[in-house]
Order: structure tokens, then C-alpha cells, then sequence
């Protein structure tokens, strides 16, 4: 069997011992005589499963006990409508930093439960920088600070943690949660869709600070009220089980693979590499500000875009895929996440050079 080198966006490529692992256990888990597809939430077995996912989450991000761990489903663009639910109805109003198209979406599905301030707005530059803080006009009286703190389709980053005083910041992590350490307490919540960094897409990782919870807006569905779903463990409705499985595995992998301080440099490095070859090249661009570019989502453009198509044709013979830009913006994208290893990187950092010799 040969496996591609997987640059989608997400759903990402896994790592493979997880894959190995999960298909190993897919009829039978443990001697259950079972599939984990087909256990009760409830049953002693996925409990255990569920609870040991939780606690790595924990240590590996270091979660004070001041937080509460939710799994939840909806993906990032589920929580878009489900935070300010509940945590607008403090002021009914919030700050939503516009750094390119998810944080975007995110201030535009704010707009329905009460009034969003854009305290500033990065498309002076294209989306191709974070502003800095001192360009800020935050409200002092909102219930919360939004930011995307990698910006998945543009490829710009938060290498640093904004100063929000007494108003929570909230962040969508999607794309780089668990990819550096963090420190949580800077956050009053932090949202990730799992399909990047830590498991298949269908799981929701929320961690919130307790104090927050109990502000939902009386609309607020039942599943999607925090507290709600805190006070039953995630457990109010069935949660996405098979995933958080997979989330477990792929927790435990990163665990015996150093943690965090380890998988940083790993993507670091991964990083590095591509953009020194980018930097040196003449025939292909990236336009990010240095100092904002994201470890995790490369965007890239070729001098001549006729050569789009023949690009990404000749990558895919050589076994690299689902390197097409978002169709927003065109170009090309590599996505080089946690599971993504630092031989995929070198083998397009390789087929590029070629790629320019034939046709620079």
C-alpha cells in the first residue's frame, strides 16, 4: 500500500500509526466483541474512551481546573452561531477582529444575536497581515473579543496573544490548535472543528472558562446551551463518539511524541523549509508579512497562473494531493498540519524546483 502526502486544508491527513490502530480495533475493541461505532455513549467502555480523551486534551494543553472541556458537533461554523448564543446576552454586544474569511463569517453569524463591532479590519492589506494592537478600537462594554488565530484560507497567523483587559477572549483555533503551546488562561474560550490537528471532521473541541457559563440567550437550543452540555459532561445529547475515539488516538500519539513543545518544532521546521525555498524562488510567490505567516496552511502562487493546471497534474503523479488554492482566492495551498511528516514537505519543496526549471 502507498499512501499520497495528503496538503488538504481538512479533513486532514491522520496520523498513521492512529489509522493502524483504529483499523485494528474496528470490529472488536479490546475484547468488547464490539466496534466503538457501535457502543452505547452511556456504556462503561465509551466512557472510559471518552473520559481518558478528555484528561490528554487537558494535560496536553495544560486546561486549569477554572475551564470545562466540551465535545460538541457543528463544526467551527456551528459555533459561530453557538458563542455568541451564549455569551452575548452579557451586554449584547461583542468585538470581532476581521483578519480574512473565517473570522469574517464568524463576525457575519454574530450579527444575528446582537451587535458586533470590528475594532479593526486587515483587508487595508489584503488579509495579508494581522493589525497590529495598537491599530485596536476595542468596546470597552462588549461581552467578548473574537479573533481566528489562523486564518486558514489566506494563511496568516497570531504569532502572539492580544490584551483584552476584563472582556473574555474568544479564538477560533481550528487550524492550529495543538500545533505550539498555548496558554489557555489568556482565554475566556477557545473553539476547534477536530478535522485539522486532531481527529476526522464531526467533533467540536470547546474549552471554556467556567465563569462563563449560564449567560446563553433564552433562544438557545438545548444541546448548544454550555452549561447545559457541561452539567451533563457532553453527554446531554449523543455526542459524535467515533470521532472522539479517533481524537483519543491521535491525543496519545502526540503525548509519545513529546507533547507540544515537540510538535511545535517539528512544524516549525516543516514550515521553514517550505518558505526559504519560496522566499529564494522568483517563480513562485507567497505575499504574507513575514512576521504573520501561518506554520500551518501555505498559500502559494505561480508567476505564470497558466501553469496552474500542469502544477498540480504533475504533483499528483508524484503523489501529492489537494494542493489547489480555496477557490476564493485561486492558487495553490499546502496544509502541513501536525500529521503531516517533514518528508511530504521535502518531496514538494523538490518537485517545485524541478517544477521551476522546466518552466521558469
Amino acid at each position: 500500500m502507498t499512501r499520497v502526502f495528503n496538503f488538504s486544508p481538512g479533513p486532514a491527513t491522520l496520523p498513521e500509526p492512529v489509522l493502524r490502530q483504529a483499523a485494528e480495533e474496528m470490529l472488536d475493541w479490546q475484547g468488547s466483541g464490539m466496534s466503538v461505532m457501535e457502543m452505547s455513549h452511556r456504556g462503561k467502555q465509551f466512557m472510559g474512551i471518552h473520559a481518558e480523551a478528555e484528561d490528554l486534551l487537558k494535560e496536553l494543553m495544560q486546561i486549569p481546573a477554572s475551564y470545562q472541556v466540551l465535545f460538541m458537533q457543528g463544526g467551527a461554523l456551528g459555533e459561530n452561531a453557538i458563542v455568541p448564543m451564549n455569551l452575548i446576552g452579557a451586554t449584547g454586544r461583542a468585538d470581532y477582529v476581521l483578519t480574512g474569511d473565517w473570522s469574517k463569517k464568524s463576525a457575519q453569524e454574530a450579527k444575528i444575536y446582537g451587535e458586533v463591532n470590528v475594532p479593526v479590519s486587515g483587508d487595508a492589506s489584503k488579509f495579508t497581515a494581522v493589525p497590529p494592537q495598537s491599530q485596536w478600537k476595542l468596546d470597552p462594554g462588549a461581552s467578548y473579543v473574537h479573533i481566528c488565530s489562523n486564518e486558514t484560507i489566506g494563511g496568516v497567523q497570531f504569532h502572539w496573544t492580544p490584551e483584552t483587559g476584563s472582556v473574555p477572549l474568544v479564538a477560533d483555533m481550528s487550524s492550529d490548535i495543538l500545533s505550539r503551546p498555548i496558554d489557555v488562561s489568556q482565554y475566556g474560550l477557545i473553539y476547534a472543528g477536530a478535522q485539522k490537528n486532531i481527529g476526522p471532521s464531526g467533533l467540536t473541541i470547546v474549552v471554556v472558562r467556567k465563569d462563563l457559563l449560564g449567560r446563553a440567550l433564552p433562544i438557545t437550543p438545548s444541546a448548544f446551551n454550555y452549561q447545559i452540555q457541561a452539567a451533563a459532561d457532553s453527554m446531554y445529547n449523543t455526542p459524535p463518539t467515533y470521532s472522539i475515539y479517533i481524537a483519543g488516538l491521535v491525543l496519545k500519539h502526540v503525548k509519545a511524541q513529546g507533547g507540544m513543545a515537540a510538535v511545535a518544532e517539528r512544524n516549525a521546521r516543516k514550515a521553514k523549509l517550505l518558505y526559504d525555498f519560496l522566499d529564494g524562488s522568483s517563480f513562485f510567490r507567497n505575499p504574507i508579512a513575514h512576521q504573520d505567516r501561518s506554520l500551518m496552511n501555505v498559500p502559494f502562487w505561480l508567476k505564470d497562473t497558466a501553469l496552474d493546471a500542469a502544477f498540480l497534474h504533475g504533483a499528483e503523479q508524484r503523489g501529492m494531493i489537494q494542493l489547489k488554492g480555496h477557490r476564493s482566492v485561486g492558487g495553490m495551498r499546502a496544509s502541513i498540519y501536525n500529521a503531516m511528516p517533514i518528508e511530504g514537505v521535502q518531496a514538494l519543496v523538490e518537485y517545485m524546483k524541478e517544477f521551476e526549471r522546466q518552466h521558469g
